[in-house]
């Protein structure tokens, strides 16, 4: 296959964090500790040597447990982190629906929140026109749309989010836990639209749902203690997750 037709390329990837273990009283005492060799804080390795390839138009499910590093990798190819070494590439636009509330001003209107998401994803007003209509039917807030944020319930708030992030017209679609989103029926709603997706746009999704793996994804890559260690058919991956926690 041609690099052209590869939608992310991730080669080498890790990504560690410094956790303070003590607090210096001070100056004086920092400088003792240094001198001493002694560091205030320990280092998590959370992606070690990670590599792997997704296809333009693949529906990629990530698994693992808790801890496993699944967030942080969603993270990182968002360019929300930064990798302590490895190589991502990025062939199309980018967008991540990873924290509610992330890109959102309480005190704008809905309306005005579609357009500031839009910009942050880097899309013009032009753009976000054509967008703003498609957003807010899949929403069904129209109603809502110049009311403040702040006096949204929370459940309108991820279904205008989630409606931005799957509307938004990029080729690359980054999405953590987000397939149970608003009551029964704006779920199936969101079932009904991955189903559709047939390879037209490529999503890469954290999720613990194995029913949902199964239904969705082309492909799983199933996460333990940073690494990889399985990567395959869903109903393997999902069958190998379920096995860790017997």
């Amino acid at each position: 296959m041609k690099k052209n037709e590869y939608a992310i390329e991730v080669k080498n990837l890790s990504k560690s964090f410094k956790l303070p273990t003590e607090k210096s009283s001070g100056l004086k005492q920092a400088i003792f500790n240094s001198l001493k060799g002694i560091k205030g804080y320990t280092k998590q390795e959370v992606l070690k040597d990670i590599s792997f390839k997704v296809k333009k138009g693949e529906f990629l499910g990530i698994v693992g447990r808790n801890g496993s590093g699944k967030s942080t990798l969603l993270k990182t190819l968002s360019k929300i982190y930064v990798p302590d070494c490895g190589e991502i590439k990025i062939n199309g636009a980018l967008v991540p629906f990873i924290e509610l509330g992330v890109g959102f001003n309480p005190e704008l209107t809905g309306r005005e929140n579609i357009y500031l998401n839009g910009a942050l994803l880097g899309f013009s007003n032009q753009e976000m026109d054509k967008m703003y209509q498609e957003i807010v039917d899949f929403a069904e807030l129209e109603p809502f749309m110049n009311q403040k944020l702040k006096n949204y319930s929370s459940g309108m708030q991820v279904r205008l989010a989630f409606s931005i992030a799957i509307r938004a017209k990029g080729d690359i679609l980054i999405l953590d836990e987000v397939l149970a989103v608003g009551d029964a029926a704006f779920q199936e709603k969101c079932n009904k639209y991955f189903s559709d997706l047939k390879g037209e746009q490529t999503v890469i999704i954290v999720t613990h749902d194995m029913e949902n793996v199964k239904r969705f994804c082309d492909r799983a890559i199933l996460l333990e203690n940073g690494k990889i260690v399985k990567d395959g058919k869903p109903e393997v991956v999902a069958r190998n997750y379920l096995n860790l926690f017997k």
